[in-house]
């Protein structure tokens, strides 16, 4: 399923769009010596890059920004990671539902749970907001925020991608893994500010993109303080404090970070707030935008994709000359290493079947 979001009952709806962290870790600095982006292409979007982070980095420049004022936020689902068929929060919720199902025996014929199960994707997306919020809830709380990270990353453990037979950590861009090293090389504060869950991706990012807790911004479930065995802990609860979608990005920005960034990355029209918010700040400013038209190597996808969340985003960057990058044309390589599953075990790379992604027992 694809929620982008612990919390994003909106982005939820876009399912056909759409140690545990160590145990596959892609390389988090870039080349020790020589070209910091080997897996970018010579090319526009490259020099795009390399230029701006020169400008702001020399003291010489009439566009010096201080090391303090050098914060730079991406993206998650479809920036960093793959979103499709389904984000990889989306799969750990379906992989959740199957677990907790015997359970609840109700299940089976209550939405939008029962689509779930039944691995029925026009199912769940013809359920309602509210049965989708239930969903959300079910899943991702009455837990502490200590179990759920350990749900977490025993899933991340253990968890495949059906089409390429990678660990969800894995299927990340070996292209952003370089660029999210070069900025921190030339002293800026890299952020992932996603639509998803926040306890979510702390689980896990860390370990793969080398971005602390910190500096992570999420959507953000409910939590409760409670005492437990003379202890504090905090419970996760039903509810919703902050959707980090749209016009949540800048209050995500500003709620946590406290400045605005001087470099934004992102993908789809959900991040096209957090870009303008971003490039709308007084000197040197950058804004990049992923296009999926890979449909060998990853997707293919953004403007034609049928939930049209690309093409008011990619208008824009168009108007405003933003950086857009071609995957097939500017990415040398899309994945960190990892072992190659046989060619038996793939499927066809390009839209999903119109199936959830149904763990096996």
């Amino acid at each position: 399923m694809a929620l982008r979001s612990l919390v994003s009952v909106q982005l939820f709806v876009q399912l056909s769009v759409a140690g545990a962290m160590l145990l596959a870790r892609p390389g988090l600095a870039a080349a020790p010596t020589g070209d910091p982006l080997p897996s970018w292409r010579d090319g526009q979007a490259k020099k795009a890059i390399v230029t701006f982070v020169q400008r702001v980095t020399k003291k010489s420049s009439l566009d010096y920004v201080p090391p303090a004022e050098r914060i730079a936020t991406f993206d998650n689902d479809g920036t960093l990671s793959t979103e499709k068929p389904v984000p990889t929060e989306a799969a750990y919720t379906i992989a959740r539902v199957h677990q907790l199902a015997p359970q609840h025996p109700e299940w089976k014929t209550q939405q939008p749970f029962a689509s779930v199960l039944a691995g029925d994707l026009k199912g769940v997306m013809a359920s309602g907001e509210k049965e989708i919020a239930e969903l959300i809830f079910a899943t991702h709380s009455h837990m502490t925020t200590t179990e759920f990270t350990t749900t977490v990353r025993q899933w991340l453990a253990t968890a495949r991608d059906e089409r390429t037979g990678r660990p969800y950590s894995t299927l990340v861009y070996q292209p952003m893994i370089e660029l999210i090293a070069y900025l921190r090389q030339n002293g800026f504060k890299t952020f992932i500010v996603s639509g998803g869950g926040v306890e979510f991706l702390r689980a896990w990012v860390e370990g793969v993109f080398g971005v602390p807790p910190e500096q992570v911004v999420g959507s953000e479930g409910k939590l409760q303080l409670a005492e437990r065995d003379g202890q504090l802990v905090l419970i996760k609860q039903p509810g919703i404090q902050l959707v980090d979608d749209k016009q949540g990005k800048p209050i995500g920005i500003e709620n946590h970070i406290g400045r605005r960034p001087i470099a934004a990355f992102g993908n789809s029209n959900g991040d096209l707030q957090m870009l303008e918010w971003a490039t709308q700040g007084p000197g040197a400013r950058f804004a990049l935008l992923v296009h999926h038209d890979d449909g060998e190597r990853e997707y293919d996808y953004g403007r034609a994709d049928e939930e049209r969340t690309f093409d008011e985003v990619h208008r824009v960057a168009l108007a405003k000359k933003w950086t857009v990058v071609s995957m097939k044309r500017d990415w040398r390589t899309i994945y960190p290493p990892y072992p190659a599953p046989s060619a038996a075990s793939r499927t066809a790379p390009n839209a999903p079947s119109g199936r959830l992604p149904v763990p096996a027992p």
